[in-house]
């Protein structure tokens, strides 16, 4: 009603009364709620514009910084601020169990609606009757026993970055130098100088690649950034069962997209529902939407392709097309589709950002890599593998503490990932919040608590876990999320990690190219090094 009197007073108004009307309407919209005070939240501190217009969390989302500068105001106001009308952020360990663990009634918030794509996901999804149901499918896909299956797949994908930066290598000694989708490497002073990112990005697609889609991007082995995309989605999705055609398929780069996807899903997600069409078509966020429909096309032929194929293999979708519910109904076409997208995002990105972030820091702690190259001589000395297994990983327990203490400082998802009161309001950290409050623990600043971490919390130092209360830092370490929406892939994340590094370090030692050059994080949706230029030599081994 209120919005039709507008259009009417619009439509009727001559150009003088608009151009002082519409401001005043705008500011009214955006000081009346805070007047009103409907969530009791004018009492926590934050920044100004926050208090009136989710603008200001949409535009801290642009430019690869929120968790940074989120992280700031929690140093400058104390563990709760408010950085929306209706958001709060809660920087605390204790916040963690009390928003998102069993039990809290929370559910997702209209933010995860800017990731859907096609059908809702195991990600996205927001009502807990059908996350429930897509849980009870998916969780024992990635059960451990299941996840064990996966290990010589992964040793396939390993080697195969082992046997190119081993030819790399070789060729680097002898003074030679490469092309960019190759990394830019060179050689000198016997070390093959490359910027590694894009190696763990091909790795990481690869594995993903053929774990969940029977095949790999083929990445590795030409050593370039492409996947296959179809030109009409929804033609692709429609020929489930047959076999795509040439002239129907493009073949793209990747990477890029996929950082475009992941800011523009960060900044439209922050933003209301009924700006987000608009928003979309701002110069600074269209390159974004066309993004963030790559993405889902890479999904959507993968999947096509995989349920068109005849092969028995066991792989993940294979797993989900066999899959039935409590009622023994199987996932239609668009949810496995959905869930493809879910693998490919969550099985690419967040691994490559990891591997590359562990090794930048390793590199940069020469004495954290010699006392991590001698336990694994020590462990792995006599033994002949090329990869390591999942077997010998589990003596490797200062590796451990090398890979947690860069997921705890990199922070692979930094922001908080927001959650709605549900009916009755919450209490945390002695604050009650009413039905409807948005609410969100930013893993980012929870990972650099003090009382937890110690004073030294932007300094890469694995002997903390092994020196600090472990029940203090087991409650503040929170790379996979907690609670029922926790990430369900984390039991094959931990151990893909493990065998790449532990493979990778028994092989080679690492220097920074540039000493005084730091690592540099663009923050989407997920924390991201823009670039990880080291040095690399081959270990007598």
């Amino acid at each position: 009603m209120i919005i039709e009197t507008f259009k009417n007073f619009v439509a009727q108004a001559d150009t003088t009364t608009l151009a002082c009307a519409i401001p005043a309407a705008v500011v009214l919209f955006h000081v009346i709620p805070w007047l009103t005070d409907s969530h009791s939240l004018r009492k926590y501190p934050g920044p100004f514009f926050a208090k009136f217009s989710d603008f200001w969390l949409a535009f801290t989302s642009r430019g690869g910084r929120r968790s940074e500068i989120i992280h700031d105001y929690h140093k400058k106001f104390g563990p709760v601020v408010r950085i929306a009308p209706n958001h709060v952020s809660i920087s605390d360990p204790d916040a963690l169990n009390a928003v998102y663990g069993h039990g809290t009634g929370t559910l997702k918030s209209e933010f995860y609606d800017a990731f859907v794509a096609m059908d809702r996901g195991l990600f996205n999804v927001r009502d807990r009757h059908d996350h429930t149901r897509k849980r009870k499918v998916i969780s024992h896909i990635f059960a451990q026993k299941s996840v064990v299956a996966f290990e010589p797949k992964i040793a396939i994908y390993v080697t195969q970055l082992l046997n190119q930066w081993d030819r790399l290598y070789d060729m680097a000694v002898k003074g030679g130098s490469g092309n960019e989708g190759e990394g830019g490497w060179k050689g000198k002073d016997g070390k093959l100088y490359l910027d590694i990112l894009p190696w763990m990005n091909y790795l990481a697609f690869d594995t993903i690649g053929d774990l969940a889609f029977g095949e790999p991007f083929g990445m590795l082995a030409a050593a370039k950034d492409m996947a296959v995309v179809p030109k009409d989605q929804q033609s692709a999705m429609n020929s489930y069962g047959k076999e795509t055609k040439e002239e129907d398929i493009l073949t793209v780069p990747v990477i890029e997209a996929f950082n475009n996807r992941g800011e523009f899903n960060l900044v439209m997600g922050s933003l209301p529902l009924h700006w987000r069409p608009l928003a979309r078509r701002l110069p600074g966020l269209a390159q974004g939407s066309r993004d963030f429909k790559t993405v889902a096309g890479i999904a959507v032929a993968a999947a096509s392709k995989r349920l068109s194929s005849s092969t028995d293999r066991i792989d993940l979708m294979s797993k989900l097309q066999n899959s039935r519910d409590s009622n023994g109904n199987p996932m239609s076409r668009e949810e496995m589709t959905a869930e493809a997208l879910t693998l490919l995002v969550a099985g690419s990105d967040t691994s490559s950002n990891a591997c590359a972030a562990f090794l930048y820091h390793v590199a940069a702690n020469p004495s954290v890599q010699d006392k991590l190259h001698q336990e694994l001589d020590e462990q792995l000395g006599t033994e002949d593998e090329l990869v390591a297994t999942a077997e010998q990983i589990k003596r490797l327990t200062y590796l451990e503490a090398c890979i947690n203490e860069a997921l705890r400082i990199q922070s692979v998802s930094g922001i908080g990932l927001p959650r709605v009161v549900p009916e009755g309001g919450l209490e945390v950290l002695g604050n009650f919040f009413p039905e409807g409050t948005v609410l969100s623990v930013p893993s980012y600043s929870v990972h650099r608590d003090t009382k937890s971490w110690g004073d030294d919390t932007e300094t890469y130092r694995p002997e903390r876990w092994f020196e600090r209360d472990q029940a203090a830092m087991n409650k503040a370490f929170n790379p996979y999320s907690v609670g029922p929406r926790s990430c369900v892939g984390r039991n094959l994340a931990a151990m893909e990690l493990s065998i790449i590094l532990a493979s990778i370090m028994r092989r080679y030692e690492f220097v920074l190219k540039d000493e005084d050059k730091p690592l540099v994080i663009s923050e989407g949706f997920l924390r991201k090094p823009l670039s990880v230029d080291l040095g690399i030599k081959r270990r007598d081994v």
